[in-house]
C-alpha cells in the first residue's frame, strides 16, 4: 500500500491521530517500519522522538515484524506449575531467539503470555491459532521441525 493511501484519512498537523494512523500503519505492514513512523511525524507535525516513545509505551506496537509461526507460550499459574518456563527455554534455544524476537529468516516470533485460558491441558501454547497442550520440553524439537516443514 503507498504512502498516500495510509495517510488520505487523517488530517494533517492534527497530533491527536498518533495512535489511530500508528495502528493503521502497523496493520498494512505488520509492524512499524522506521520509514513509515517518519512518515507518521511528518504528516501530523510533531517530532520522531514523539512517535518513537508512543511506539515503544505500548505494547500494541511491534517495531520488528513478526516471524510466519507466532509462538504464544503461556506462563499462568497452572501453566507455570506445569513447567513452562522449561518449554520455553526449550523453545529459545531450539529457535536460538529469546522471548520477543523473530527468527532472521522471518520464520518464527516467541512471545509469552499471561493466560492463554486452556489450564487444562497445562503447559500449553498457541501457535497462530493451533493450541498445543500437555507439552515436554522433549515435544518442543518434534512441534517446531514440523512447521520447520510447512515453512
Amino acid at each position: 500500500m503507498n504512502k498516500q493511501a495510509i495517510f488520505e484519512n487523517y488530517p494533517r498537523n492534527d497530533a491527536s491521530q498518533l495512535i489511530p494512523l500508528l495502528q493503521h500503519v502497523q496493520s498494512e505492514f505488520g509492524f512499524l517500519p522506521e520509514e513509515q513512523m517518519e512518515n507518521v511525524a511528518e504528516h501530523i507535525g510533531i517530532p520522531i522522538s514523539r512517535v518513537y516513545g508512543v511506539a515503544t509505551f505500548y505494547n500494541q506496537f511491534r517495531l520488528k515484524p513478526l516471524g510466519k509461526f507466532v509462538i504464544r507460550v503461556c506462563r499462568g499459574t497452572a501453566c507455570h506449575v506445569k513447567g513452562s518456563l522449561d518449554i520455553l527455554r526449550m523453545l529459545e534455544s531450539e529457535l536460538g531467539i529469546k522471548a520477543g524476537d523473530t527468527t532472521k529468516d522471518l520464520l518464527f516470533s516467541i512471545e509469552t503470555v499471561a493466560c492463554i485460558g486452556a489450564c487444562s491441558i497445562a503447559p500449553v501454547m498457541v501457535i497462530n491459532d493451533e493450541y498445543f497442550g500437555g507439552l515436554t520440553p522433549k515435544s518442543i524439537h518434534k512441534l517446531i521441525k514440523q512447521f520447520k516443514d510447512k515453512g
